[in-house]
């Protein structure tokens, strides 16, 4: 560099954006959003593919240096949203491209610890470039654009991504959808967004990107079938339900008045507190399952484009076998049958009452064994043996027998002297008889 020439501002931000302090990192990415508002804006100050790449590898380490959690999901937000500050498409996906470019680069020298503040990172730039499809209006064009920058930049062998980058993008990619656009979409748009993964489901020569595929794509739908007729049933229900409201309007009006008429009912004392536990942990599990809509998806239409692809020459035996079995479910939810799990719901609520009624029968059989032992151990601890008792009783009867305590005892020893001197003075006399 020629010493006094400033440096081009992509790299000064770059700079500031991977500074030691967090008060120059934010400070560069509010600046980052204001400089993209006003390059966008004119006619021919659109970036270039080698500017957005430097802009990117600066928000990488700025986010490669936060640490605290709270701020690695408010900065993760704040850069997934600087999408929106380029004023055209085409400025947009060139953003994304960067940033996937960057991700696949750079994955290699992510160590472990922060390995997690990337894969939301992933995840963020995901649903806003997903809320940028949605503000067109979910236009069929638009899709077809941000399906082929995402294929081509991820999932094709040519991108050289790591596995890591294409297991995360195809397992949240469904999530996200959902997350934007169930409430939307129809079911022949969600076909449009699931087609390029069916063709690289048929061709593909990568195992671990045919098994992500059937696991995070297919088969989601498919258990995620009974949610989504639940779903439809529940609108067509509202829909009805709206019909029969505006017919009842008059009806309502006098109901109305006559309640006004009436007085009101007391409740008596603690029935407002009072509830029932049972309907409480219903109501709770009920919206544990209604967390949120669902995608739609005609499983007629999804088979058949499968079998077209996966019945091709050009499709390898391993993909084709797999991709059949997908089918195969597929046509059974088309026809009204859902897959059966392996153990029935009835033969599980079986087995559970089975197991608990095991547990009772064991804990009545341990309060009867457990006191019985305590007792015999207590007793044997306590209470001696017949055999000690006896000798316990002689020894008390010998020591009635020596009288009481405060005599004075003789000494073995003594007697034992006494005893040899007598029969020595008997042994002495014997022979003295025998002279005479």
């Amino acid at each position: 560099m020629v010493p006094g020439v400033p440096l081009p501002p992509e790299i000064q931000l770059a700079q500031r954006l991977a500074g030691n302090e967090q008060v120059t990192r934010d400070r560069a990415v509010r600046k980052l959003r204001k400089y993209i508002m006003a390059r966008t804006q004119r006619t021919a100050g659109g970036f270039t593919p080698d500017e957005l790449l430097k802009i990117w590898k600066g928000l990488f380490y700025c986010m490669w240096m936060q640490d605290k959690p709270l701020q690695q999901e408010e900065l993760g937000r704040t850069i997934s949203q600087l999408i929106h500050a380029f004023q055209t498409t085409e400025a947009q996906h060139l953003f994304l491209r960067a940033f996937w470019q960057t991700m696949i680069r750079e994955w290699v020298g992510i160590d472990r610890l922060r390995l997690d503040k990337f894969y939301m990172l992933m995840r963020m730039v995901l649903s806003e470039s997903l809320k940028a499809v949605k503000t067109q209006g979910w236009e069929e064009r638009q899709i077809e654009q941000l399906l082929e920058l995402l294929t081509t930049e991820v999932l094709n062998p040519d991108s050289q991504a790591p596995n890591g980058v294409k297991s995360h993008f195809l397992e949240i990619f469904l999530e996200e959808l959902t997350k934007v656009g169930a409430a939307e979409l129809t079911a022949d748009q969600n076909l449009q967004f699931i087609d390029p993964f069916c063709q690289i489901a048929a061709h593909t020569k990568d195992s671990l990107v045919l098994n992500k595929i059937t696991r995070s794509i297919f088969e989601t739908i498919v258990e995620q079938a009974p949610l989504a007729i639940e779903d439809l049933l529940n609108e067509l229900d509202t829909q009805s339900g709206e019909g029969d409201a505006s017919d009842g309007e008059e009806e309502s009006s006098e109901g109305e008045q006559d309640l006004q008429d009436t007085p009101p009912r007391r409740l008596p004392a603690g029935s407002r507190h009072k509830a029932d536990p049972e309907t409480d942990k219903d109501q709770v599990w009920d919206d544990e399952e209604n967390a949120g809509p669902v995608l739609q998806f005609d499983y007629e239409a999804v088979a058949n484009r499968l079998f077209k692809l996966a019945s091709r020459q050009s499709t390898p035996s391993q993909n084709r076998k797999r991709l059949y079995k997908v089918i195969q479910k597929l046509r059974d939810l088309a026809g009204g049958t859902f897959p059966d799990d392996e153990v029935p719901e009835k033969a599980y609520k079986k087995l559970l009452e089975g197991r608990r009624e095991r547990k009772k029968k064991k804990k009545k059989r341990l309060p009867t064994l457990q006191p019985q032992r305590e007792s015999e151990t207590e007793a044997s601890s306590t209470d001696p043996s017949p055999q000690i008792k006896r000798k316990r009783s002689r020894r008390d009867e010998k020591a009635g027998q020596r009288g009481p305590p405060g005599k004075r005892r003789r000494r073995p020893g003594v007697r034992a002297k006494g005893a040899g001197v007598q029969q020595a003075a008997r042994k002495r006399k014997r022979p003295l008889q025998r002279e005479k």
